[in-house]
């Protein structure tokens, strides 16, 4: 072969380089010991076992053929000359050839040739693994028996391995042969007068990446899995190049999945599915029908309701309205529960309530308390209503009737005004029966009803007239004792089980005793009227005119912390269930709220144009209503303090209180109505949240 032939590429001048080296002399007297002559055979015989389509042609130097004469169907054989001619090729020189081969463009971008090589193997079989007649064949083609007739596994014959032992058997004087030591613990090779399979498909793949270099070369950033090589029709064998993406895709299709519910106790596996939130254990319902009927249990859906909303065994105490928490003591269908909630709180989120007007007060309503089974107003015109929470009708009038003027009701400003959201539906529930008429007692106000609170036992007003009444609510309200001390009108009141706390526009705060309605201390320290007061445990906070609010111990009387607005004088206050947060209101037009541990002012609630009069936070709800002189009611989460809901407009005056719970808010108004914004109106099975409440 000249020169022009052997330069035909890294790959061909490389092997050409593998055959120099095949046919340096041997000399070694050490590695005869090692020989394995082929047997059948005068003269060695050569396969073309190499991926290489020059092969065949570089190991007959007389042989000039080229690429298409190689790939021929019958197996090539070749055999050596006696003398081969020298060669400074050493072992050194070729290993670096190799590692140069390995690491060339080609080999590296072929994805596929591990599959190419074990398609080859597979037909090469034969050449390099048929065992002696007389030992029965192994399993696997690389699995053989030893002189002991045990099976041992041997390497897979290689390009290096299959020169050594043409080499080995041919020379048998050559002494230096690096590659000898490994095959003198392999059995003796049979002489096979067939083959050439694997040839001949090793040069298909080899043709194949060729193809691939050489468009690599004119296109830039060219990847195997791009480019459609023409498979190789003269070797037979189907070569199939694809990327490794496809290969990781089928081998985790083939993980095992298994149903849990099938190997888990029916108690265990609900377990676990109560532990999801609501969305995933919907999707859970999905997936069959046992996991339905575990994941639909009530077991289920009361663990996913009680840590949204609570449960009945762990309830603060909430000052007005219901908890939303269903009947006490009744089989509950939490899932039922659960999607009522979920519309109510949507519907918080839209502003979406419908407006029902409470009228039969003749003057200014200027207080309101209710929950799930009444609401109680109380007014200038020296009565108090109590309202039917389900037919809004008035069932009773407390005190002494006195029309001090004549009240016009008209329309509210939703129609006209475009500020905040509107009613999705406006009415005045009908009454079916006349106006009830005035139960006065002896004891009785004689002016405006300011204020008002009420529990399952007492309820307890305050008026202008100076006074406060305790009412027996268990006996058709009957009031039973009238607390004298102030010496101007009462604004407001609360109480607990031990004490009565009242405040007036007289600067001064007094505590009662609940049980025997004696007078227990005063509270001095305040420079104008005393507009609001809040009570928790052995702490009382209190809002004045004079821009402070004070927090107080009752023990003691001692004031603790002050909290100050930025110059104006603050009409409402409201004290945390857990006595960490202050809110107040006023003048300011805003909503101030602090800490009450440090006396830090910590956010600002804005919104509001007008004097905020009244404040209550919704605790067991995440929310804070505010009633303002801008005739607006406003709602505000307490985690962002970000606005809710904005109802302006809905009355025709100012608002003077409103309170709150899971399902409405009530409010009154300087109009002489009551308004109730009702976010459950029409919602399907809202009874199922009804009938459960706690008082303070």
């Amino acid at each position: 072969m000249d020169n022009t032939q052997r330069q035909q590429g890294p790959v061909g001048h490389t092997l050409s380089s593998l055959w120099s080296y095949a046919r340096r002399p041997q000399s070694s007297k050490q590695e005869k010991e090692h020989m394995l002559p082929i047997e059948g055979a005068d003269s060695p015989t050569f396969s073309s076992y190499t991926t290489q389509p020059l092969l065949e042609a570089d190991f007959d130097p007389q042989k000039q053929h080229t690429h298409e004469t190689t790939m021929q169907a019958t197996p090539l054989q070749t055999t050596l000359p006696s003398r081969p001619r020298k060669s400074s090729f050493g072992f050194g020189t070729f290993r670096a050839q190799q590692r140069k081969l390995l690491s060339s463009r080609t080999i590296q971008q072929a994805k596929s040739l591990h599959s190419l090589r074990s398609a080859a193997q597979t037909d090469s079989c034969a050449i390099d693994d048929i065992e002696p007649e007389d030992q029965a064949p192994s399993r696997t083609p690389w699995y053989r028996r030893n002189t002991s007739g045990a099976t041992e596994r041997i390497r897979r014959p290689s390009l290096l391995r299959f020169i050594a032992r043409c080499r080995s058997s041919t020379h048998p004087d050559f002494e230096d042969n690096p590659v000898a030591p490994m095959l003198a613990e392999q059995s003796k090779i049979s002489y096979i007068p067939y083959g050439g399979q694997a040839a001949r498909a090793a040069a298909a793949a080899q043709n194949e990446i060729s193809e691939f270099v050489r468009l690599s070369r004119q296109y830039e950033n060219i990847t195997l899995a791009e480019v459609e090589v023409k498979k190789d029709s003269e070797s037979g064998v189907g070569i199939e190049i694809r990327d490794r993406s496809d290969i990781r895709l089928e081998s985790t299709s083939s993980v095992a999945r298994r149903d849990p519910s099938d190997y888990l106790p029916e108690e265990l596996f609900a377990q676990i599915m109560s532990s999801l939130d609501a969305p995933s254990l919907l999707s859970a319902e999905l997936v069959s029908h046992r996991w339905h009927r575990t994941a639909s249990s009530r077991l289920s859906w009361r663990e996913i309701f009680s840590s949204e909303y609570g449960s009945l065994s762990s309830l603060p105490s909430v000052d007005a309205g219901g908890r939303g928490l269903g009947k006490k003591g009744q089989l509950q269908d939490f899932k039922r529960m659960w999607r009522v909630r979920k519309a109510l709180q949507d519907r918080w989120m839209k502003g979406s309530a419908a407006a029902i007007y409470l009228e039969g007060h003749k003057d200014s309503v200027y207080c309101v308390q209710f929950d799930e089974h009444k609401i109680i107003t109380g007014s200038r015109d020296c009565t108090v209503r109590i309202w039917d929470a389900h037919t809004y009708e008035c069932v009773r009038v407390l005190g002494a009737l006195k029309i001090t003027a004549n009240v016009r009701l008209e329309e509210p400003l939703i129609n006209q005004a475009d500020r905040g959201q509107r009613p999705t539906i406006s009415m005045v529930p009908p009454q079916k029966t006349a106006d009830p008429l005035p139960q006065v007692a002896p004891i009785h106000h004689h002016g405006s009803i300011l204020c008002l609170q009420y529990d399952d036992a007492m309820m307890v007003t305050g008026s202008s007239d100076k006074t406060l009444i305790v009412w027996d609510i268990t006996d058709n309200y009957r009031p039973v004792r009238q607390l004298r001390h102030h010496s101007a009108g009462v604004l407001d009141v609360c109480f607990n089980e031990t004490y009565i706390i009242s405040c007036s526009k007289d600067t001064t705060t007094c505590i009662w005793h609940r049980n025997t309605g004696e007078l227990f201390r005063v509270l001095n320290g305040h420079r104008g009227p005393v507009n609001a007061v809040q009570l928790r445990g052995n702490l009382v906070v209190s809002a004045s005119g004079d821009g402070l609010a004070k927090l107080w111990n009752v023990s003691t009387g001692a004031c603790i912390k002050e909290f100050a607005s930025k110059g104006r004088g603050m009409a409402c206050v409201e004290f945390s269930p857990d006595s960490r947060i202050i809110l107040a209101g006023g003048n300011d037009q805003v909503i101030y709220q602090f800490d009450a541990n440090t006396g830090d002012l910590t956010r600002e609630l804005k919104g509001h144009t007008g004097l905020v009069r009244s404040l209550y936070l919704d605790h067991p709800n995440g929310r804070v209503i505010s009633g303002s002189y801008d005739t607006s009611i406003k709602a505000y989460d307490t985690q962002t303090g970000s606005m809710i809901c904005d109802f302006t407009g809905w009355t025709t005056s100012w608002m003077l209180s409103a309170k709150a719970d899971y399902r409405k808010i009530v409010a009154t108004s300087q109009d002489s109505r009551a308004i109730v914004m009702d976010f459950g109106y029409q919602i399907s099975d809202i009874e199922l949240l009804e009938g459960f409440q706690q008082r303070s």
